[in-house]
């Protein structure tokens, strides 16, 4: 066979090189900077939602959070704060669903996703209450409807308690806060462990399926994914824990529950039905110290309400902001 020409040769070397830097390069980013992949496919869903990201200083904390400006401008604004262990992508499936004349607001909290950690600093509920109430006032949009959800739900349980100027309605979506009925999860949590935690393959299955009703709502984890965002919550295991230990076990953790029956606003109450993480027994709790607040349970959904049933979410929501009735 006749031997390749010099130049082609030199070419199909060249070509192997940068494959190979190519191929070490995504090996380096894949083993030291796991959540670099997590945030590329943040990005692709970011985009293809049309959000935007903003970013500022508030009361001496960094804020990360995507915007989608509204189509009219007297038309409430969303603000959604995720649950434990999320970030402000969990609302994304969501955002299709609502009506387009609202501007939705997504924040990253305090020590999560892509807002400022600082070390040692309180996570709880009722510190991160005080930061959202921060947050609100710098967005400056008068009162707004607040949804909040599992984590989430409780911090926007105690800022509508206590700052009420500052929330028209509320919305609580499989809300912690309450000493629900006794399940896996929340024994695991008094025990001192971390059931949400992720060490390989196998406990980010157990954490999806305690997580998600039904397999097919699962967000899609195509290799390498699963393998970044097992490295990924590797490094955030002592953060998680710790914050697992103020809402879970500390003195505050049944403050937002307390806090509850100073709710005035119009609200609703959003549980998944197979519910393994907060126990779908603390809908009724809540209902008993917000007598105002409509109650729905979507049976084919377990924790992840707004990714298993966004459309249903988005029709109690809408429900909260065109009928919903203050106390």
């Amino acid at each position: 066979m006749q031997a390749l020409s010099h130049p082609f040769a030199a070419a199909l070397v060249a070509a192997a090189c940068v494959a190979a830097i190519g191929i070490a390069a995504f090996a380096w980013v894949l083993f030291r900077e796991p959540r670099q992949l997590i945030r590329a496919e943040y990005g692709r869903q970011r985009r293809r939602l049309r959000l935007t990201v903003h970013r500022a200083r508030i009361d001496g904390l960094r804020w990360c959070w995507t915007e989608r400006a509204g189509l009219d401008a007297s038309a409430p604004t969303l603000v959604m704060l995720h649950g434990y262990t999320g970030s402000k992508e969990n609302w994304y499936r969501l955002v299709p669903e609502l009506d387009a004349r609202f501007r939705l607001v997504m924040p990253d909290l305090p020590g999560w996703g892509d807002s400022e950690r600082i070390a040692d600093a309180d996570h709880g509920f009722v510190a991160e209450a005080a930061h959202v109430a921060a947050f609100l006032r710098h967005l400056d949009a008068g009162p707004v409807v607040l949804l909040g959800h599992s984590m989430g739900g409780g911090i926007a349980a105690l800022v509508a308690a206590k700052y009420p100027d500052r929330v028209a309605r509320v919305g609580l979506l499989d809300a912690a806060g309450v000493h629900f009925e006794d399940n896996a999860f929340g024994l695991a949590v008094l025990d001192g462990r971390n059931p949400f935690g992720i060490e390989d393959t196998a406990s980010m299955e157990q954490y999806l399926s305690v997580l998600f009703h039904e397999r097919s709502a699962r967000p899609p984890l195509p290799w390498p994914g699963a393998i970044a965002f097992v490295r990924h919550r590797r490094k955030e295991a002592a953060f998680e824990q710790s914050v697992l230990d103020r809402i879970g076990r500390s003195d505050e953790r049944f403050a937002p529950g307390d806090a509850a029956g100073d709710i005035r606003q119009p609200a609703v109450l959003i549980w998944g039905a197979h519910d393994a993480v907060i126990d779908p027994s603390a809908m009724a709790l809540y209902a008993q110290r917000m007598p105002q607040a409509r109650q729905v349970l979507l049976d084919r959904s377990g924790h992840m309400t707004l990714m298993e049933q966004p459309r249903d979410v988005a029709d109690a929501v809408h429900w909260l902001i065109e009928r919903g009735t203050p106390a």
